[in-house]
């Protein structure tokens, strides 16, 4: 695929579980790149009135887990298409007891407890360091405040730290309160490494977290105080969609047409990571 024929999105939409399409007759792009094929092909069309692309993080049948999402072929692509900004949705559970399942928050830190590889592009000879103590970009932050707003959704916290774990299993109770006791507020399993390498690309990335449970839970607890289930997740991951998909669009407009994100790595550097063949990468 001549990735130039896609030239015009500068948007995307990286979807989440339960979030597997998004836009309607979309062009259908599939992308060779160094790191292998992206988890599903690429959507590309018309939604909330701007060019979009759109990328199922686990694929468009939710068929590859957490810790086997090609993360760098997924930005890569994406980066290689044109794409400027970056919005992301995650289920998350809630470390904060104030974090209650259906509601959002916007978050503004993590903390990496995955062990993954593949999370850098700069992995040698040409060697980059990322500044990252602010992950998220702050205007596609911001312009998920306005969608949530504009959508009538309480935004309940927008200084929330997400911690990521490997997965697919899920905490036990004292990993759990170990990670609310490093400081974190909601536990995700794929924002990381998902937000460095859009950060090393000069993507502005941000991501719209929807609490689907309470982590491990209360001990004998029962309803949003029992540990978390796949099943409870899921149905309410597909009883939300309409939300999120209405705070998408709205998040999308409130973009600012001229919005330039950070560039956190030198210009010259990531054109050379584009400019790499699928064959240069083992």
């Amino acid at each position: 695929m001549d990735v130039t024929r896609t030239r015009g999105a500068s948007i995307a939409v990286i979807g989440g579980s339960g979030l597997y399409t998004l836009l309607e007759e979309p062009l259908s792009v599939r992308i060779e790149t160094p790191y292998g094929a992206p988890s599903d092909a690429i959507a590309v069309g018309s939604f909330a009135g701007r060019q979009v692309a759109f990328l199922a993080r686990h694929g468009g049948s939710h068929g590859i887990p957490p810790h086997r999402i090609p993360h760098r072929a997924n930005l890569w692509a994406l980066a290689a298409m044109g794409v400027r900004h970056v919005f992301a949705t995650a289920a998350v559970g809630s470390l904060d007891p104030a974090l209650r399942p259906d509601s959002f928050a916007v978050p503004d830190q993590l903390i990496d407890r995955t062990p993954r590889g593949g999370d850098t592009y700069f992995d040698g000879p040409d060697v980059q360091h990322l500044g990252f103590a602010d992950p998220f970009d702050e205007t596609v932050r911001s312009a998920f405040a306005v969608g949530l707003r504009r959508s009538g959704e309480t935004l309940y916290r927008t200084d929330a730290t997400i911690a990521v774990i490997p997965g697919p299993r899920f905490s036990t109770r004292a990993e759990s309160r170990a990670l609310r006791n490093a400081g974190a507020d909601l536990v995700n399993m794929t924002m990381y490494p998902e937000a460095a390498l859009a950060a090393e690309l000069g993507l502005g990335y941000a991501g719209l977290a929807f609490v689907t449970d309470m982590d491990a839970g209360a001990r004998g607890g029962a309803g949003d105080e029992a540990a978390v289930d796949a099943d409870v997740v899921l149905r309410r991951l597909a009883a939300a969609r309409p939300r999120l998909v209405a705070v998408l669009a709205e998040s999308i407009r409130a973009l600012p047409v001229d919005a330039e994100p950070e560039q956190r790595i030198a210009r010259a550097a990531v054109d050379a990571v584009l400019a790499r063949s699928p064959e240069c990468v083992g």
